[in-house]
């Protein structure tokens, strides 16, 4: 097939969704498709990937709260696009506006949307949640649910890389939904990188002894991943035990961030780390991930941790809350520090044990992902 991913958040300048646009760019092509991600930029622009994997941007504005991102704004061009494409099957990948788009598009083939992103969860319910309960939320925003129940009807499918998204959807109405975990990448992460001496200089950098604990935290400097939380419950869970915070991340958050760490020498924010083999060191080499947003569709960063052999403490709601299971974590209330605070605690009384779980992959997630859509090519005959 030839796959047209029609995908809206896609920046070269990193994040969670330009690295599985690079695993489905190298991946598809060895599972026999065509990949194409077609995709907002400056200007129209063609960046072949190999053989039977290419990149496409047509002109589209700079999103004005970050300018790493654009957004499509020329319906007729994204048609004319998919037109001169001719896809066999297409995907969308954001739950805004390109998926009305896309479905108003008159080509023939079938098509998916992905939800890479939670809107109601990463902003409505955690702006509004501390004054409204969710179902008034929920009612307050009924507009966007009747939006993705007609994306419901409009897609063949709604792709879901986690069962608590895929509960909700369906609990709000919204139909044709699946459930496709995504995964981890191939031959990258293993208990088997764990570095002492690594350990050791990043605890050195935090200040502390090799018998401090060492937490690791990976993700944008967003407002939705909750930073200035997990910096206060690791600072109140230090009062206990030696406790280090490594931060990998870059965003817009990055002065309040800095601003909430103030002083205290034993947590560190560093640059994103790009060398993928000395960032499968490093969280290996950490003695837990800890996470705070509870708006994940996924979460690639606890998904890496525990293919690492980390235990991973995350919030009790959304995608993050899957990589505890099996004995592979611990849960705490989303949103409270406190709760957070404890569970470091009960981590660290544990002695940090290792995990050996079973992850998934991504090409397991592809060619799960891929058959799928050729049942869906299928059934249109």
């Amino acid at each position: 097939m030839r796959i047209v991913d029609v995908c809206a958040f896609y920046t070269p300048h990193g994040g969670g969704v330009k690295t599985y646009v690079e695993q489905k760019l190298r991946l598809g092509p060895e599972l026999g498709h065509e990949i194409v991600i077609l995709a907002p930029g400056d200007g129209y622009e063609v960046i072949d990937r190999g053989p039977q994997a290419r990149i496409v941007t047509i002109p589209s504005p700079r999103f004005p709260l970050d300018r790493n991102y654009w957004y499509f704004d020329d319906e007729d061009a994204l048609h004319d696009a998919l037109d001169s494409l001719a896809p066999d099957f297409v995907e969308a990948s954001s739950p805004w506006r390109s998926p009305s788009m896309v479905a108003r598009w008159k080509g023939a083939a079938p098509r998916s949307l992905f939800m890479h992103a939670d809107p109601l969860s990463a902003y409505a319910y955690r702006v509004l949640e501390p004054i409204f309960s969710r179902e008034t939320i929920d009612r307050r925003f009924e507009p966007f649910w009747q939006h993705l129940r007609r994306l419901g009807t409009e897609f063949d499918t709604v792709v879901c890389p986690s069962a608590e998204l895929r509960h909700r959807l369906e609990v709000g109405g919204v139909g044709r939904t699946s459930l496709i975990p995504m995964g981890v990448e191939e031959g990258v992460f293993s208990p088997a990188h764990r570095d002492p001496a690594l350990r050791r200089q990043l605890l050195e950098l935090c200040d502390l002894p090799d018998e401090a604990g060492l937490l690791i935290g990976v993700g944008r400097l967003s407002a939705e991943k909750r930073w200035p939380m997990v910096i206060e419950a690791v600072t109140a869970a230090s009062h206990d035990t030696p406790l280090g915070l490594v931060l990998l991340g870059g965003g817009g958050q990055e002065r309040k961030i800095l601003k909430s760490i103030g002083g205290n020498p034993h947590i560190k924010l560093l640059k994103p780390e790009r060398n993928r083999a000395r960032f499968a060191a490093i969280v290996a080499s950490a003695d837990a991930l800890v996470h705070g947003c509870e708006a994940e569709t996924f979460c690639l960063s606890a998904a890496e941790a525990r293919a690492s052999g980390v235990p991973v403490i995350v919030p009790d709601r959304g995608g993050a809350a899957d990589h505890a299971a099996d004995g592979a974590g611990l849960t705490y209330t989303a949103t409270d520090p406190e709760a957070l605070a404890k569970a470091i605690g009960e981590m660290a009384a544990l002695g940090w044990p290792r995990t050996d779980s079973p992850v998934h992959t991504m090409r397991g997630h592809f060619t799960e992902l891929f058959a799928h859509y050729q049942e869906l090519v299928a059934a249109r005959g």
